[in-house]
């Protein structure tokens, strides 16, 4: 039955769309309807139409025709940078003389609007992904890589992104929390969290603005969570980016990665978290922004305890939401009060597992998301212009490349360390003078230094040369056997079985950082 001519709701539309027909379907089709705060998607074959609601929200104003028009045009041009293939265009309900609503036929009077995107796999949602266990290494080296080429083709912007933009979320989170309080929130944990942000912002206003007036803030994603990822043939797209406030999309480029890596951690994936972390430290080199991670952190949570908040208050799944809510609070408050730094240095001849050790350390060590991970391979090859996992001839291993990389590493962590964040080291480490070079800076910077040394025996790391691929270290069994022969002269860290169990290893290594 046509809806009334006189009577016509967003509600008549939402039910159009949701039947088969409408989108030329068989009736015995399903259409899938998916809901946010702020829209609706319904899933129609092969394609996705995704209806602006009509709400009014503190932070985005659908509420008349024309915004949800803007809002719709802005989503397609701002996600085609992204998903170039994934957004097809806006198109109009429309209702024509006879009462009948249409989809982009024309001729009639316009309803609404929709976002018209290609439909694609719901398991290819990272979201889905990790719900199901399979977020591997390789998805968070391509993210992380992705990322930072985005930001780097970014629009720069410096009308908002600064000091004051970021007060004004620290404001608005303690609003919208203290909405919720005691309700669904402690009182005295939100007037905390409240307190700490603000005074969080007043301690790294100088930073913030001096990265808003360098090129720091771009256009970015804005809303930058597994959930609006998605692997497109393998390789992870960004989508659904915020179109309905440019202050909150045009931000630090850091701020942005920040929900990502605040996402990951809240969901219990610490590694994942800090291999994209540290993945897309090596692609922009961008380390003087680091002392301003916990606030960007803990904003980002505590954005997500009210959104959460507000889903729970109209929610069936009251309690778990409730729950979760509670939880963001709780690692907002966590990340403000970060795990002091440490400088931890693995070392070893090649194949005896030192990345490995390395990428699981790395998490554990300093504030969230852990350590800065600094391979010297991946290291090599970005100095050189190459792709980490690029193959190089011999010479880029001529000593004085190799003292450039080490150099760059120790540059790198020192200004890592003098933000606040922890740093693991991990390179060969087979020249008394780089050794010594990495405890000087651990003194220079006020923090403690653990060297580890991996003894293996050469038979086991030729087994685990053999059996790597796509890794960016080059060396094969003739390279370490060239540097076993060669040696590493008397090492003075501590010296760990590389024939340990993984497990083992970190045991041990936690005794030596408890010592510290």
């Amino acid at each position: 039955m046509a809806p009334s001519l006189s009577k016509l709701t967003q509600q008549d539309v939402v039910a159009f769309l949701k039947r088969p027909e409408s989108h030329g379907l068989d009736r015995r089709e399903a259409v899938r309807c998916v809901q946010t705060h702020g829209a609706m998607i319904f899933l129609a074959g092969q394609h996705a139409y995704k209806l602006k609601r009509d709400v009014r929200l503190p932070y985005l104003d659908f509420s008349t025709i024309e915004k949800r028009r803007l809002a719709c045009e802005n989503e397609v041009r701002l996600n085609r940078r992204t998903a170039p293939t994934l957004y097809h265009g806006v198109v109009a309900i429309e209702r024509q003389a006879d009462g009948q609503l249409t989809i982009g036929a024309g001729g009639g009077e316009t309803v609404d609007w929709l976002v018209r995107m290609r439909r694609f796999p719901d398991d290819a949602l990272l979201s889905r992904i990790v719900a199901e266990g399979s977020l591997s290494p390789r998805i968070m080296r391509d993210l992380a890589d992705t990322i930072a080429d985005f930001h780097r083709a970014a629009e720069k912007s410096s009308a908002w992104g600064g000091a004051d933009e970021l007060l004004r979320i620290a404001k608005g989170n303690a609003d919208r929390i203290a909405h919720y309080t005691p309700q669904l929130f402690e009182a005295e944990r939100a007037k905390d969290l409240a307190a700490a942000t603000l005074a969080a912002v007043a301690a790294h206003r100088e930073l913030l603005e001096w990265r808003r007036a360098n090129g720091f803030v771009r256009h970015g994603h804005g809303d930058l969570h597994l959930a609006n990822i998605y692997l497109d043939d393998g390789r992870p797209r960004l989508f659904d980016a915020i179109e309905f406030d440019d202050r909150l999309a045009q931000n630090d480029v850091l701020y942005d990665l920040a929900f990502l890596l605040m996402d990951l951690w809240h969901r219990d994936l610490a590694g994942a978290a800090n291999r994209v972390f540290s993945r897309y430290l090596l692609r922009t080199g961008d380390m003087a922004g680091l002392g301003a991670l916990p606030l960007f952190l803990s904003l980002r949570a505590g954005v997500r305890a009210h959104v959460t908040a507000t889903m729970a208050a109209g929610s069936k799944e009251h309690a778990d939401l409730r729950a979760e809510a509670a939880g963001y609070l709780d690692l907002a408050i966590a990340v403000l009060r970060p795990r002091p730094p440490v400088l931890l240095a693995v070392g070893g001849f090649s194949g005896s597992g030192k990345s490995h050790l390395a990428a699981a350390l790395a998490p554990l060590l300093g504030p969230v998301p852990g350590a800065v991970h600094l391979r010297s391979d991946e290291l090599r090859k970005v100095l050189l212009g190459q792709d980490p996992e690029a193959p190089l001839g011999p010479s880029a291993y001529t000593s004085a490349v190799s003292a450039q990389v080490y150099e760059q590493l120790r540059q790198r962590a020192g200004q890592a360390l003098l933000s606040g964040h922890a740093v693991v080291a991990d390179a060969v480490h087979n020249h008394a003078g780089a050794r010594d070079a990495l405890a000087g800076l651990a003194a220079q910077s006020g923090v403690p230094f653990i060297g580890l040394w991996l003894d293996a025996d050469p038979a086991l790391m030729a087994q685990r040369i053999t059996a790597r691929h796509g890794d960016a270290s080059d060396a094969d069994a003739a390279v370490m056997q060239e540097q076993v022969a060669a040696g590493a002269g008397p090492v003075n860290w501590h010296r760990i079985d590389a024939a340990l169990p993984q497990t083992e290893k970190i045991r041990q290594i936690k005794v030596l950082l408890g010592e510290c």
